[in-house]
Formats: C-alpha cells, structure tokens, sequence
C-alpha cells in the first residue's frame, strides 16, 4: 500500500505567534553588525594609514594583518576568539561579544583596503599640488582627499556591509541566539522549520537588498558624473 503523504501548508500564524522571538534574534543579529562594523571602521583606518605609510616596519605589520584576516575562515577564527581567549585571558567572554569582536578584526581587514584603493585612486597630481601649496594635513584631507575618495569607496562599504550582516549568521556556531539561530530553534521546537526559515530569508532580503539598489544608483551615478 502506498502511504499517503500530507501536503506542506504554510502556516502564518505561527510566524506572527513567534515573531517577539524573530525580533530578539533581529535586534541581536544588527547589534552584531554595528559593533564589528565599529570596530572595522576605526581598526580599519589605522590599518590603512599604516600601510600607505612610507615606514617599511608599518607597512609590513598592516600587510600581515590584512593578509592573515583576509586568507583565515571567519569560523576558524569565530571559534577561537570563543574558546581560545578565556583560556589565555581567564576571563570569562560571552559569545556575542567574542564573536563581534572577532567579526570587527576580519572586517578592518577588508575596509583598510578598500579604504587604500579609494585614496589611491585620487590623482597623484592633486595631492602634489596640495602640498606646493602648502594646503595643512587637516583641510588636504577634508576638502581634497575624502571627498574624492568617499565616491569610490561608497559601492564597495556598502557591498561589504550586506556581507557583514550575512555573515553574523556564523555566531549561531558559539550559542548567539542571533536571526538565523532564533528560526532553527523555533523550527526545532514546533517541527515547523519551513515557516521560520522562509521568514528569516525574507526579513534578510528586506534588510539587504536596499542596500544592493542603492550601491548600483550610486555606480551609475558616479559613471555617468
């Protein structure tokens, strides 16, 4: 005999009876990406000033930070910012902050270079021309530098903030009950993983793909200008 197999209904009501759940993972989930964003922002600018220095122990020193962040996987180092840490620090760490912190490094790895590809585009002429004119480092950078190289920087940040979010997914490895873990865990509890996992991929692309349009506008804009 041949069993009769029940059609998948997609239930809503348990979407909206566990939503308060959804929002916790959510709130944990952008909280992750502010601080690792925090931290890659300042880290990152240090990294790069370090690198365009013309200090050959700086430029090195940056070259290996970036290098080693950018080759290592984020869950090799996700694993030993939580496990490895307490034991050398004897300091007790929570995983959302380990994992954040951890997050911050990779991401000042990557933004110290798109940091240096974006001043370095700018023509060197302009930048000659700045210091014949005895322009202060201070103005130079203000009213010549940034805002040239802010245009070219803009699509890349923007591309790798999108990325950033995704990949706070890989604290749900060390307990942080961030968007992704809260689904699997609601799913677990009610067997109802299609529901949950169909909502978080949705909330994901609400968040993420206004940031993709926007980082094409930008593109175009800044082609056609």
């Amino acid at each position: 005999q041949k069993k009769k197999v029940k059609n998948m209904d997609f239930q809503t009501n348990l979407i909206w009876s566990n939503f308060p759940f959804l929002i916790q993972g959510l709130w944990l989930t952008l909280s992750a990406t502010v601080v690792a964003l925090l931290i890659g922002i300042i880290q990152g600018g240090i990294f790069c000033y370090l690198k365009l220095s013309k200090n050959i122990f700086a430029y090195r020193l940056s070259s290996y930070y970036i290098t080693f962040f950018r080759t290592t996987p984020e869950m090799i180092l996700i694993f030993w910012g939580y496990f490895c840490i307490p034991l050398i620090t004897q300091q007790k760490i929570s995983g959302f902050w380990s994992g954040s912190i951890i997050l911050g490094f990779v991401t000042a790895a990557y933004l110290a270079e798109i940091f240096r590809a974006g001043i370095e585009a700018i023509p060197k002429g302009q930048i000659e021309a700045s210091f014949s004119l005895s322009i202060p480092i201070i103005p130079r950078w203000r009213f010549i530098i940034l805002p040239q190289a802010l245009k070219l920087m803009v699509p890349p940040l923007v591309n790798y903030f999108t990325e950033l979010i995704k990949n706070t997914t890989l604290l749900s490895a060390i307990g942080v009950a961030e968007l992704a873990l809260q689904a699997y865990l609601l799913g677990g509890q009610t067997y109802r993983y299609l529901e949950f996992l169909s909502a978080i991929a949705f909330i994901y692309f609400v968040i993420i793909f206004p940031f993709t349009l926007f980082s094409r506008r930008f593109e175009k804009i800044n082609e056609l200008n």
